[in-house]
């Protein structure tokens, strides 16, 4: 297996802009880094499940692909432009202490399952980097939980990023919010291009 190319293909593709780059940073910099650990244990638990299943059934997704990814790309372009228009119309809650609806770790679970970003990244990294070299249960396993970390370590990034910039986005918040929003739009057309 060629490692770097395995390595340079996880890392792009998990710091890249995406959904859950793009929330990570959204939520952290709403409601801070620590009110948001619960929304990344969920992406976390979302990546290691979507991992696993992405392992366990590439070779059959990826025989059944052009049925199956009309309905992923719908699916998943609805649930990111929902979530542009839950960051879009956002204001600081302060019945939840500033946590708001898409900052829950069921969030970040479901988040997984409609991103087609992630779904795709390990079926590729499955099929074309690792399922050729590697055929039994346990070391396979071992790459999607490798892969989840990689992607998790990615919206980590993100989330430090808003953290840190936390004043900032509260003090344009409403701008901000709006070039988030589009970022998530962008996301969610770019499934169609």
């Amino acid at each position: 297996m060629n490692l770097s190319a395995f390595f340079s293909y996880t890392f792009l593709t998990a710091y890249t802009p995406g959904p859950n780059n793009i929330m990570s940073m959204t939520n952290a910099g709403r409601d801070g880094f620590r009110r948001s650990i619960s929304f990344f244990t969920g992406i976390f638990t979302g990546f290691v499940i979507v991992m696993s299943a992405c392992a366990a059934f590439s070779t059959l997704l990826y025989e059944y692909i052009p049925s199956i990814k009309p309905a992923m790309i719908f699916i998943g372009a609805a649930y990111i432009l929902y979530l542009a228009w839950t960051v879009w119309r956002d204001k600081p809650n302060k019945k939840n202490n500033g946590i708001t609806q898409a900052n829950t770790f069921l969030s970040g679970i479901l988040l997984q399952f409609v991103n087609v970003k992630i779904i795709l990244y390990g079926i590729t990294a499955m099929s074309s980097y690792v399922l050729p070299h590697y055929h039994d249960v346990v070391t396979i396993e071992m790459f999607a939980l490798l892969l989840a970390l990689i992607g998790t370590s990615g919206c980590l990034c993100w989330a430090v990023f808003g953290a840190v910039f936390e004043k900032i986005f509260n003090k344009y918040r409403k701008g901000i919010n709006i070039i988030m929003a589009l970022l998530l739009v962008y996301c969610a057309l770019s499934l169609f291009l």
